[in-house]
């Protein structure tokens, strides 16, 4: 197989998401159905929050209030888990490397002033204002995505952007028995449990929890170091 740059692994990557942002944004964005309505799609962003951040309000709060705090979601696709953080959080910046998937995600969420959606290049968060960010997400994105080095890429911008302190949180394919393709914008580059701690530390995190290793979904608390 001819070898593929990292320019237009990125290229490809943005491609595919506008295509099947085209095609049908909904189901790409929560594979559940191809039907979704307005009230089915945001309800089960709702429960995504409320499975993975209403649950764990202690390690990402830290004693804040959450409306106060600013919050990152890499991957907001058409805005299914932005409208529900926008529900708990005082200010969430979402991005995305879709163009098409960005404009949906501005319609929907339009009468939520302290909400911004940034199209990004897929690989880092330089379209992001330079203010500290008090927690960053993620889920059902890195799973897509076919390059360790973009993985990487992203949690040292997210390191770049939190307090020190602050958690990132996000779901990586762990399913290591994958064969996968760097072209693939589908079915992407799987991370076991050593390249998850691996990849904490060189960033700068505490990888304090892991839950998932082996499976599909692979969740991981990378804490910012207090000393950075």
């Amino acid at each position: 197989m001819k070898p593929i740059s990292l320019d237009d692994q990125l290229r490809k990557m943005e491609r595919d998401w506008d295509k099947r942002a085209r095609e049908n944004a909904r189901y790409y964005v929560a594979t559940g159905r191809k039907d979704w309505t307005d009230e089915e799609f945001f309800d089960s962003g709702r429960r995504t929050v409320a499975e993975e951040i209403l649950t764990d309000m202690i390690n990402i709060c830290q004693g804040k209030d959450p409306a106060q705090m600013r919050v990152l979601e890499i991957g907001c696709g058409a805005g299914r888990v932005t409208h529900a953080l926008s529900e708990v959080f005082g200010e969430v910046h979402g991005v995305d490397v879709s163009s098409e998937m960005v404009d949906l995600a501005r319609c929907a969420l339009k009468d939520r002033p302290k909400v911004h959606i940034h199209k990004n290049n897929g690989m880092d968060l330089s379209v992001l204002p330079d203010l500290p960010f008090d927690f960053a997400f993620s889920s059902i994105v890195f799973q897509h995505i076919p390059s360790r080095e973009i993985i990487e890429n992203y949690i040292r911008e997210v390191h770049r952007l939190l307090r020190p302190g602050a958690l990132f949180k996000f779901q990586v394919q762990g399913n290591i028995a994958l064969k996968t393709s760097p072209e693939d914008t589908w079915l992407g580059v799987p991370i076991s449990d050593q390249d998850a701690v691996e990849m904490a530390l060189r960033c700068g995190f505490d990888p304090r929890y892991r839950h998932g290793a082996g499976e599909q979904y692979f969740w991981l608390w990378y804490f910012k170091k207090e000393t950075s």
